[in-house]
């Protein structure tokens, strides 16, 4: 029953080749484009362009002039935040209205140059450090990977698993990784080939972190 359990929490597990022109998620590398997505009037801007929508709309919704709305704008379109979604006419004038290029955007560590965060650079692998340098890792190298991808009209296969557990204890815990470790290492060593003609090498990682408490109830790490 408990293992049933276990495995019903399994409700985020995706293996799918995406589209990437349809990706929800922009991942930002440029420290410029960065800099003007993190301005807080053209954050909200940018969410405000999930739909298309002029820059008289966006002005009566922020509560900023036309003008300045446009200088925003225009600021976020030099960097291919927002798009030209349509014009239309309005007896003789013609109004531009743009769209945000993605659903949400993730800054790239690869914007803050030679100080981003790199787990080649950490010692301690048992660290908080070391697993947020993993995690930096995972959104520059993806982040590339999705450019490549788009630029040549391709698919870009991944693998994402994510679930929840709660050790009975610490000693559960440290049981549960020892075995976590063998598991893997059993089935990397099955299926690994270094010298497969056509294969393509995959980075495997598996992480794990308290979960972030939603009330002010103490646990203990």
């Amino acid at each position: 029953m408990a293992g049933r359990r276990a495995s019903s929490q399994l409700d985020n597990k995706s293996c799918q080749c995406y589209y990437l022109l349809v990706l929800g998620i922009h991942v930002i590398d440029d420290p410029a484009a960065a800099t003007v997505a993190l301005e807080p009037m053209r954050s909200r801007l940018l969410s405000e362009l999930a739909v298309p929508a002029s820059a008289a709309t966006l002005a009566t919704r922020v509560g900023l002039a036309r003008q300045k709305v446009n200088y925003h704008v225009h600021a976020l379109e030099a960097h291919g935040l927002v798009r030209l979604a349509q014009k239309r006419k309005w007896g003789g004038l013609t109004e531009r209205l743009l769209v945000a290029t993605a659903a949400s955007y993730v800054v790239s560590p690869s914007a803050l140059g030679p100080v981003a965060a790199d787990p080649d650079r950490e010692i301690d692998r048992l660290s908080a450090s070391y697993l947020i340098a993993l995690g930096a890792r995972v959104v520059r190298e993806v982040g590339d990977l999705v450019r490549r991808a788009t630029a040549t009209g391709k698919r870009l296969a991944t693998l994402a698993v994510d679930t929840e557990i709660r050790f009975r204890s610490a000693a559960d815990r440290a049981a549960f990784s020892r075995e976590l470790a063998e598991a893997v290492t059993r089935l990397v060593g099955k299926y690994h080939d270094a010298s497969a003609p056509g294969g393509r090498a995959h980075r495997l990682m598996v992480v794990a972190y308290p979960l972030p408490q939603k009330s002010d109830r103490k646990e203990p790490l």
